[in-house]
């Protein structure tokens, strides 16, 4: 009976924290694995972009010349003052940075979603377009680089043979100061093209029909279609296209530097800011002032993509 009474006056023991937690559901269970997974490659991938990062910032506000690991003093924001102070040779690499990436992207907008609309029906050899557009894609820059020279030769490359057969002038094209940049933004484009057409092509084909034919029901030609269907519903497609081209093309050095060498050539006419950085560290072992110019190369390609990234959320919108 003592024993019957002191069991029941017996407090219960409080549940721990096993009971007291939900049974894990599956898509927890999934989600935890996910991660788990991830993470190693996560902590590779993040270990190689900060490392660098934060070692080229540390350069940058040092006197860093001659070797990275040699002895050496913080000197603030000197780079900084000097890179944005030299009107000689970096103004005018952004300039030509500037102007190369517009027109190059440009160029390569207009012809692919010319070439999509184009390749948009089904045709006969479409498969073999198709695998002869990949080509350029398939070339490493520097391989393009170097063909590209022999073909553009002054004295005996075809283009100028090509050029005397039709009545015209011979040109020096990537001997010339006046045109390096033209003709390598032309290169870039020949390189570049087939991407913007694969990947609009790609956009073209989630687009439903029913708009354009109600369209054409309605008496709409083909450019009113194109201007006023089409190309409304291929915004977004066409806005994110145009981010990363842009930001691949602000990034060209193999092409450049295969062509016209250090300093983008005798005059620097060519030289845009990956190859001023370069030259800065490679020829002139500037490795403080070169991480300075490479950190302002960063936020620019960062104010380059927040401002077209904005523009395409307000386009989709």
């Amino acid at each position: 009976m003592a024993t019957t009474e002191l069991t029941r006056a017996a407090p219960a023991t409080p549940p721990g924290p096993a009971a007291r937690r939900p049974p894990r559901t599956f898509e927890q269970a999934n989600r935890r694995l996910k991660w788990t997974m991830l993470a190693p490659a996560l902590l590779f991938v993040g270990a190689m972009i900060v490392f660098p990062l934060l070692f080229t910032i540390n350069l940058a506000f040092s006197d860093a010349f001659g070797a990275v690991n040699a002895d050496r003093g913080y000197v603030g924001f000197q780079n900084f003052t000097d890179a944005l102070g030299d009107t000689r040779r970096f103004w005018p690499a952004v300039q030509r940075t500037v102007v190369f990436t517009i027109g190059a992207v440009l160029l390569e907008t207009v012809l692919g979603l010319a070439l999509a609309m184009l390749m948009r029906r089904a045709f006969t050899g479409m498969r073999w377009v198709r695998t002869i557009l990949l080509i350029p894609l398939l070339t490493t820059p520097v391989a393009i680089g170097i063909l590209w020279l022999l073909i553009l030769d002054p004295t005996n490359g075809i283009a100028n043979h090509l050029l005397e057969s039709v009545g015209l002038p011979p040109q020096e094209f990537l001997g010339s100061v006046s045109q390096s940049l033209p003709t390598l933004m032309l290169i870039d484009v020949w390189q570049w093209t087939p991407m913007m057409t694969l990947l609009l092509l790609a956009g073209l084909a989630t687009l439903p029909e029913e708009p354009e034919e109600a369209a054409q029901v309605d008496g709409a030609g083909p450019w009113q279609r194109f201007r006023h269907v089409v190309l409304p519903m291929l915004s977004t497609t066409l806005a994110t296209a145009l981010v990363l081209r842009s930001v691949d093309a602000l990034k060209t050095f193999d092409l450049l530097y295969a062509t016209k060498g250090p300093g983008g050539g005798s005059d620097f006419e060519a030289e845009t800011l990956n190859v001023y950085a370069y030259g800065l560290t490679f020829d002139y072992l500037e490795y403080g002032l070169a991480s300075a110019v490479l950190a302002l190369f960063t936020l620019f390609i960062i104010g380059v993509v927040v401002l077209l990234r904005r523009r395409v959320t307000r386009e989709s919108a």
